[in-house]
Protein backbone atom coordinates (compact mmCIF):
# COMPACT_ATOMS: atom_id res chain seq x y z
CA UNK A 1 0.00 0.00 0.00
CA UNK A 2 1.24 3.69 -0.70
CA UNK A 3 1.47 5.52 1.75
CA UNK A 4 -0.37 9.11 1.46
CA UNK A 5 1.51 12.17 -0.33
CA UNK A 6 2.12 15.11 2.67
CA UNK A 7 2.98 18.80 1.21
CA UNK A 8 5.60 21.11 3.38
CA UNK A 9 3.48 21.52 5.77
CA UNK A 10 1.96 18.46 6.93
CA UNK A 11 -1.19 18.34 5.03
CA UNK A 12 -2.01 15.60 2.83
CA UNK A 13 -1.51 16.38 -0.59
CA UNK A 14 -4.06 16.15 -3.67
CA UNK A 15 -2.22 14.04 -6.19
CA UNK A 16 -3.47 13.66 -9.60
CA UNK A 17 -5.25 9.83 -8.80
CA UNK A 18 -7.21 12.17 -6.02
CA UNK A 19 -8.31 15.00 -7.61
CA UNK A 20 -9.64 12.95 -10.59
CA UNK A 21 -11.37 10.01 -8.45
CA UNK A 22 -13.13 12.34 -5.76
CA UNK A 23 -13.11 15.99 -7.35
CA UNK A 24 -14.15 15.40 -10.82
CA UNK A 25 -16.96 13.35 -10.64
CA UNK A 26 -18.11 16.03 -8.10
CA UNK A 27 -17.75 18.74 -9.99
CA UNK A 28 -19.49 16.87 -12.86
CA UNK A 29 -22.13 16.02 -10.67
CA UNK A 30 -22.98 20.25 -9.46
CA UNK A 31 -22.56 21.25 -13.47
CA UNK A 32 -25.30 18.78 -14.27
CA UNK A 33 -27.52 20.17 -11.57
CA UNK A 34 -26.85 23.34 -12.35
CA UNK A 35 -27.50 23.16 -15.89
CA UNK A 36 -30.70 20.89 -15.11
CA UNK A 37 -32.43 22.78 -12.89
CA UNK A 38 -35.52 25.24 -13.74
CA UNK A 39 -34.86 28.38 -15.19
CA UNK A 40 -36.86 30.94 -14.39
CA UNK A 41 -37.92 34.50 -13.94
CA UNK A 42 -37.21 36.34 -10.51
CA UNK A 43 -39.64 39.00 -9.89
CA UNK A 44 -37.50 42.15 -9.26
CA UNK A 45 -34.24 39.89 -10.96
CA UNK A 46 -34.03 38.98 -14.49
CA UNK A 47 -36.13 37.40 -17.10
CA UNK A 48 -36.55 34.06 -17.13
CA UNK A 49 -34.19 31.90 -19.88
CA UNK A 50 -36.45 29.13 -21.43
CA UNK A 51 -36.36 25.78 -19.05
CA UNK A 52 -36.33 22.32 -20.51
CA UNK A 53 -39.19 21.10 -22.30
CA UNK A 54 -40.72 24.95 -22.75
CA UNK A 55 -41.60 26.68 -25.21
CA UNK A 56 -40.58 30.39 -25.87
CA UNK A 57 -43.72 32.39 -27.38
CA UNK A 58 -41.22 35.77 -28.31
CA UNK A 59 -41.46 39.03 -26.80
CA UNK A 60 -43.68 42.14 -27.12
CA UNK A 61 -42.69 45.41 -26.81
CA UNK A 62 -45.45 47.53 -25.24
CA UNK A 63 -46.15 50.77 -24.49
CA UNK A 64 -47.88 52.36 -21.25
CA UNK A 65 -50.71 54.68 -21.79
CA UNK A 66 -50.35 57.74 -20.14
CA UNK A 67 -52.91 60.52 -18.89
CA UNK A 68 -54.82 62.19 -21.04
CA UNK A 69 -56.37 59.57 -23.87
CA UNK A 70 -52.70 59.36 -25.91
CA UNK A 71 -51.12 56.57 -25.27
CA UNK A 72 -47.47 55.94 -24.88
CA UNK A 73 -46.36 54.35 -28.05
CA UNK A 74 -47.70 57.29 -29.84
CA UNK A 75 -45.44 59.08 -27.17
CA UNK A 76 -42.69 56.62 -27.73
CA UNK A 77 -43.27 57.00 -31.67
CA UNK A 78 -41.23 59.64 -31.35
CA UNK A 79 -38.94 58.66 -29.00
CA UNK A 80 -38.33 54.75 -30.15
CA UNK A 81 -38.73 53.94 -26.62
CA UNK A 82 -41.40 51.16 -25.17
CA UNK A 83 -42.03 51.41 -21.43
CA UNK A 84 -42.05 47.34 -21.26
CA UNK A 85 -42.04 43.65 -22.99
CA UNK A 86 -44.11 40.88 -22.31
CA UNK A 87 -42.84 37.64 -23.11
CA UNK A 88 -44.76 34.40 -22.84
CA UNK A 89 -43.68 31.07 -22.50
CA UNK A 90 -45.37 27.82 -22.41
CA UNK A 91 -43.92 25.07 -19.54
CA UNK A 92 -43.93 21.62 -20.31
CA UNK A 93 -46.90 21.43 -17.95
CA UNK A 94 -48.72 23.59 -20.52
CA UNK A 95 -48.89 26.20 -18.16
CA UNK A 96 -47.74 29.93 -19.78
CA UNK A 97 -46.15 31.76 -17.72
CA UNK A 98 -46.40 35.45 -19.12
CA UNK A 99 -43.46 38.25 -17.99
CA UNK A 100 -43.84 41.69 -17.58
CA UNK A 101 -40.49 43.36 -17.99
CA UNK A 102 -39.15 47.01 -17.83
CA UNK A 103 -37.32 48.76 -20.36
CA UNK A 104 -34.36 48.58 -17.50
CA UNK A 105 -34.80 45.01 -17.68
CA UNK A 106 -36.35 44.06 -14.58
CA UNK A 107 -39.64 41.60 -14.34
CA UNK A 108 -42.18 44.02 -12.36
CA UNK A 109 -44.84 41.12 -12.86
CA UNK A 110 -45.70 37.45 -13.72
CA UNK A 111 -48.88 36.01 -15.37
CA UNK A 112 -49.77 32.22 -15.20
CA UNK A 113 -52.67 29.69 -16.69
CA UNK A 114 -52.71 26.77 -17.43
CA UNK A 115 -53.27 23.14 -15.91
CA UNK A 116 -50.44 23.36 -13.54
CA UNK A 117 -49.64 26.00 -11.26
CA UNK A 118 -46.07 27.06 -11.63
CA UNK A 119 -43.11 26.63 -9.45
CA UNK A 120 -43.89 29.65 -6.96
CA UNK A 121 -40.52 29.74 -5.17
CA UNK A 122 -38.52 30.29 -8.59
CA UNK A 123 -41.22 32.88 -10.21
CA UNK A 124 -41.04 34.84 -6.88
CA UNK A 125 -37.82 34.61 -5.53
CA UNK A 126 -36.76 36.90 -2.95
CA UNK A 127 -40.43 37.64 -2.45
CA UNK A 128 -41.57 34.24 -2.06
CA UNK A 129 -40.86 34.02 2.26
CA UNK A 130 -42.94 37.34 2.39
CA UNK A 131 -45.51 35.60 0.23
CA UNK A 132 -46.01 32.45 2.22
CA UNK A 133 -45.79 35.14 5.28
CA UNK A 134 -48.95 36.57 4.23
CA UNK A 135 -50.40 33.63 3.02
CA UNK A 136 -50.52 32.02 6.43
CA UNK A 137 -52.13 35.19 8.13
CA UNK A 138 -54.87 35.22 5.07
CA UNK A 139 -55.80 31.50 5.53
CA UNK A 140 -55.51 31.69 9.62
CA UNK A 141 -57.94 34.62 8.96
CA UNK A 142 -60.19 33.06 6.82
CA UNK A 143 -59.75 29.33 5.94
CA UNK A 144 -57.14 27.75 4.02
CA UNK A 145 -59.74 27.38 0.70
CA UNK A 146 -60.77 29.94 -1.78
CA UNK A 147 -58.73 32.08 -4.16
CA UNK A 148 -55.36 33.84 -2.67
CA UNK A 149 -54.83 37.45 -3.01
CA UNK A 150 -52.20 38.85 -0.47
CA UNK A 151 -51.09 42.59 -0.42
CA UNK A 152 -48.19 43.14 1.57
CA UNK A 153 -45.77 46.20 1.60
CA UNK A 154 -45.80 46.25 -2.32
CA UNK A 155 -45.87 42.89 -3.46
CA UNK A 156 -49.64 41.94 -5.23
CA UNK A 157 -50.15 38.38 -5.78
CA UNK A 158 -53.49 37.13 -6.71
CA UNK A 159 -54.01 33.30 -7.45
CA UNK A 160 -56.98 30.80 -8.05
CA UNK A 161 -58.80 27.79 -10.14
CA UNK A 162 -59.16 24.45 -9.37
CA UNK A 163 -57.45 21.12 -10.67
CA UNK A 164 -56.57 21.51 -14.12
CA UNK A 165 -57.22 25.12 -14.47
CA UNK A 166 -55.13 27.42 -12.35
CA UNK A 167 -54.42 31.37 -13.31
CA UNK A 168 -52.62 34.31 -11.19
CA UNK A 169 -50.46 36.83 -11.32
CA UNK A 170 -47.56 38.59 -9.26
CA UNK A 171 -46.61 41.83 -9.25
CA UNK A 172 -44.24 44.98 -7.34
CA UNK A 173 -46.77 47.53 -6.88
CA UNK A 174 -44.34 50.26 -7.10
CA UNK A 175 -42.56 49.13 -9.42
CA UNK A 176 -44.99 49.04 -12.50
CA UNK A 177 -43.56 51.58 -15.00
CA UNK A 178 -45.95 54.77 -15.45
CA UNK A 179 -48.89 54.30 -16.92
CA UNK A 180 -48.94 50.91 -16.37
CA UNK A 181 -51.79 49.41 -14.11
CA UNK A 182 -52.43 46.08 -12.52
CA UNK A 183 -55.34 45.06 -15.07
CA UNK A 184 -52.39 45.11 -17.82
CA UNK A 185 -50.85 41.74 -16.44
CA UNK A 186 -52.72 38.99 -17.17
Amino acid sequence: MKSPVHSHNGHLAATPRVVSRFVLPLLASLVAAFAAAPAHAVLGGAPMATPNGATANGAVSRAAVVPGGASASQTAASSSAPSYSVSSTTLASGTVVNEYVSAAGVVFGIAWQGRQMPDLPNLLGNYFPQYLQALKAQRAARGSRGPVSVEDSGLIVQSGGHMGSFAGKAYLQDALPAGVSASDIQ
